[in-house]
C-alpha cells in the first residue's frame, strides 16, 4: 500500500539529505568514467543498487504483491525510462559534456517535471511555481558560473544526450506517481532496479563481452566508490526521492534538484579547500527561495497526499 503516514516536512528534510549525496556521487560518477566505460559504470552501478534494495526488501519482509498487467507494464516502462536510458545517457553526455554544462542541463529537471505534470496530473502551474522554479535556476546559474574556470561549451552530443537524460527521468517520475496511489515507494524501487539493472547488465555484456577480472576489478577505489554510488546515491537516494513523489508529487519533488550543485560546490569548499564568494551565498539564497516558492501549494487548493 503506499506509505500516507510520512509528514511533508519529514520528506523535505530527507529529500534535502538524499541532494547532498547526489552532489557527491557526481563527482564519483566523473571519476568512474575515467576508469570504466559508461556502460559497465552505469551497470555496475544499478546491479549494487538492486542488491541494497534487494536486502531492504527482505529485511523489512515486503513481499512482491501481485501486479496487474498494467501496473507490470508501468514498472517496465519506469525502468527503461528512469534507469537504462537515464545512466546510459547521464554516463555518456558526462563523459562528452562539461562539468558547468552537465550541472545547468540536470538543473532543467524541475521546469521539465513541472510542466509533465501539469499535463498527466492537470496540476495548477501557479506564478508562484513558476517564480520559484525560475528563481532556483537562477541560484544554480550563480553557482555553477561563478566557479573558477566554469564556461559553457558549445551546445553538442554530450549536452543534448544530458537533456535527454532530465527527459527521461522526469517522464519516469510521473509514472511513479501514478504508480504510487497503488504500490510502497520501496516496492516500485525495488522492480524498477531490477528490471532496469538486468537491462544494463546486458547491454554491459552485449558491448564489451571479453572483459575480464583485471577490468572489472581494478582495485579497491574504485569500488569504493562504486559502492558508495549504487548504495547511497542511487538505491537509498532513489528510494527516498520515489517516497517523495508519492507523498507530495513529482513536480514539488522535482524542485530539491536545485540544491545538487549547491551540495556540490559545499563539499568543494570544505574538502578542496575552494574558496567561496557573494554568489554562492546569492546562489544559496536563491535556491532556498525557489524551493520554498516551488514546493508551496495553492491556498484554494486542500493540502491533501496525492497518494
Amino acid at each position: 500500500m503506499p506509505d500516507r503516514q510520512v509528514s511533508p516536512a519529514t520528506v523535505q528534510v530527507t529529500l534535502i539529505g538524499a541532494m547532498a549525496i547526489w552532489g557527491l556521487n557526481v563527482a564519483a560518477v566523473k571519476v568512474l568514467t575515467g576508469i570504466f566505460d559508461p556502460t559497465t559504470v552505469a551497470a555496475l552501478r544499478m546491479l549494487v543498487a538492486c542488491a541494497a534494495l534487494s536486502l531492504i526488501v527482505l529485511v523489512k519482509r515486503c513481499g512482491l504483491p501481485s501486479l496487474s498487467w498494467r501496473q507490470c507494464g508501468a514498472i517496465v516502462v519506469c525502468a527503461v525510462l528512469m534507469v537504462y536510458l537515464n545512466q546510459i545517457l547521464f554516463a555518456e553526455g558526462l563523459l562528452r559534456s562539461t562539468a558547468t554544462n552537465g550541472a545547468l542541463i540536470m538543473a532543467l529537471s524541475p521546469l521539465v517535471s513541472a510542466l509533465l505534470a501539469a499535463v498527466a496530473f492537470r496540476e495548477r502551474l501557479t506564478l508562484m511555481r513558476l517564480v520559484g522554479v525560475f528563481l532556483g535556476f537562477a541560484g544554480v546559474v550563480a553557482v555553477v558560473l561563478s566557479h573558477p574556470g566554469a564556461g559553457l561549451s558549445s551546445a553538442g552530443a554530450g549536452d543534448l544526450m544530458l537533456v535527454a537524460a532530465v527527459v527521461s527521468f522526469a517522464a519516469g517520475g510521473a509514472i511513479v506517481q501514478r504508480l504510487a496511489m497503488q504500490l510502497h515507494p520501496l516496492t516500485i524501487s525495488w522492480a524498477i532496479y531490477v528490471v532496469g539493472s538486468f537491462l544494463l547488465a546486458v547491454h554491459a555484456t552485449l558491448e564489451s563481452p571479453g572483459k575480464g577480472f583485471d577490468g572489472l576489478f581494478p582495485g579497491w577505489r574504485p569500488w569504493a566508490f562504486i559502492l558508495f554510488s549504487g548504495v547511497m546515491a542511487t538505491a537509498l537516494s532513489n528510494l527516498v526521492w520515489n517516497r517523495a513523489i508519492a507523498r507530495i508529487g513529482v513536480a514539488r519533488t522535482a524542485v530539491f534538484l536545485y540544491w545538487v550543485p549547491v551540495f556540490g560546490v559545499g563539499f568543494a569548499a570544505m574538502l578542496l579547500g575552494e574558496r567561496l564568494n557573494l554568489w554562492h551565498l546569492f546562489g544559496f539564497l536563491a535556491v532556498m527561495g525557489g524551493t520554498y516558492l516551488g514546493t508551496r501549494r495553492p491556498a484554494t487548493v486542500p493540502v491533501v497526499a496525492p497518494n
